[in-house]
């Protein structure tokens, strides 16, 4: 697949983006393919690899060019199944290989904007980057060390700043970027001009996105591409719903032609109630139910909704503690869930929970501790069925379901806890204790130290030894002992 056998133009590059993963190329890459087709939008994206990887091949060898496939229930309850061709993507650069390459993109007086999605551990900071690295390390440093380069270039010019959406679900995404930015300006004594640069030159918008994507569909591959009529080796699925809220100023709406076409896109003074209600909820549900349904040997959310145990078990999970948890309003809340509930049970969507898994130990802080600290605050006790999530996390991370090997993918400090600890373990009560009080003891991670929440740590190591001894659905009915209480009435 090219584009001269297409028909396809190829737009002017006006946009940076860090990570080639399924979501941003089924959620922003598609978004922007949209309006270059149906307004003067005209903006081509290059896209960084920001990983040292020689496994996957480059989007170059398709000419930029993939299929996006969407498919759900749209608002009228009909069937939609949409397949598009995406051309807003001009090329891959490999970071690791091209670092000179990429630091070219800095001097195209064009580019505009930068987004990115490098995974909620990706915003993050490293003390052993420097400047002079190729590249650094982490996604800040990256982009600091670019932002730098235009700022040289362009000897601080003010109207050649970017405006930069980070993807990454973290509260105020953009805010956070920010903030890394100006501490490798400090720590790498970059000029004082600089920094006033990127307070002023430079536009930061805290972003929530919304979409389920599934990434390659490994088991319709041959039938896809039948119907389709090509080969694509990057074809990507997502989900009919989509949202994209965007912190930022109301200019942000003519300069992203928003006034020109209706696309789900708000821009607004403040993405907190849009942020909280997803994170919590459709994001809190997917990360509690991974360890747990997976353990139970369940493989998709979809399977895992329909399952009559465990899908009992993530439904009272969102309406008895994580609705309760959150302070908004209750019917919203619900209808909210409600509507997650109906896209997690999408026919099309066979959203592996192995993919979600990616990186869980961030998310487990992120989306559903809040929850178990707020529920337990405000009720005096703690949330049962997310501390039974998080027992089933750790067991998860012992890397092994019925006997087969789970594929970790996570930091390597995380997986190298997890192999030392469940390395020491030896089947006992006391041993499950052990494992339970050394995670919850990483106040560096969590942010507290979660030996001080009371009744914590003997729940987890309880539910802890019976996962791993007597399996998750034995375990289930030691989570169910007793009169379930309700919290709000639904």
């Amino acid at each position: 697949m090219n584009r001269e056998s297409r028909g396809l133009k190829k737009y002017p590059e006006k946009i940076i983006q860090f990570g080639e993963g399924n979501f941003l190329r089924c959620f922003v890459d598609w978004q922007i393919d949209i309006l270059n087709e149906k307004t003067d939008f005209n903006s081509g994206i290059a896209i960084i690899r920001p990983i040292d990887s020689d496994y996957l091949p480059l989007l170059d060898v398709q000419d930029g060019l993939y299929t996006a496939i969407i498919r759900g229930i749209n608002e009228n309850g009909e069937i939609v199944r949409d397949y598009r061709v995406i051309s807003s993507v001009n090329r891959e650069i490999p970071l690791y290989k091209q670092f000179d390459e990429y630091l070219k993109l800095a001097h195209n007086p064009d580019m505009k904007i930068i987004v990115s999605n490098t995974t909620e551990a990706g915003i993050s900071f490293s003390e052993t980057d420097k400047y002079e690295d190729e590249p650094q390390s982490s996604f800040p440093g990256k982009l600091t060390r670019l932002l730098h380069e235009r700022f040289k270039v362009f000897k601080g010019d003010e109207k050649k700043g970017f405006i930069i959406m980070p993807c990454e679900l973290i509260d105020y995404n953009g805010e956070k970027l920010k903030e890394l930015v100006f501490k490798y300006a400090e720590k790498w004594e970059l000029e004082e001009g600089f920094k006033h640069w990127l307070n002023t030159a430079n536009t930061w918008c805290s972003t929530l996105v919304d979409r389920i994507v599934t990434g390659y569909p490994r088991d319709e591959v041959a039938e896809l591409q039948a119907e389709l009529g090509y080969e694509d080796k990057f074809m990507t699925t997502g989900e009919y719903f989509y949202l994209f809220v965007i912190q930022g100023p109301k200019w942000l709406e003519k300069e992203l032609k928003l006034d020109k076409i209706n696309l789900n896109i708000k821009i607004v003074d403040d993405i907190k109630p849009y942020k909280t209600r997803k994170v919590g909820i459709l994001n809190g549900a997917h990360t509690a139910m991974v360890p747990v349904s997976y353990l139970y040997g369940i493989d998709t959310v979809k399977e895992t909704l329909e399952d009559d145990i465990v899908g009992k078990f993530v439904k009272e999970a969102i309406y008895d503690e994580i609705i309760p948890a959150l302070d908004m309003n209750k019917k919203e809340l619900v209808e909210f869930a409600e509507a997650v509930i109906k896209r997690f049970k999408n026919p099309y969507v066979k959203h592996q929970l192995i993919d979600i898994s990616l990186n869980s130990m961030t998310k487990f802080k992120t989306r559903v501790l809040p929850q178990i600290l707020n529920y337990n605050e405000k009720y005096g006790k703690l949330p049962k069925k997310l501390v039974f999530s998080f027992a089933a996390l750790m067991r998860f991370y012992k890397g092994e379901r019925a006997g087969d090997k789970i594929n970790l993918r996570d930091d390597a400090y995380f997986l190298e806890l997890y192999k030392e600890l469940w390395g020491d373990y030896d089947g006992t009560e006391k041993g499950a204790a052990k494992i339970a009080e050394a995670v919850l003891a990483l106040e560096h991670h969590w942010g507290e130290n979660l030996l001080e929440v009371p009744g914590l740590k003997e729940m987890v190591s309880k539910y802890l030894y019976k996962i791993d001894v007597e399996g998750v659905k034995v375990a289930f009915e030691d989570l169910y002992d007793g009169e379930k209480e309700k919290i709000i009435d639904l």
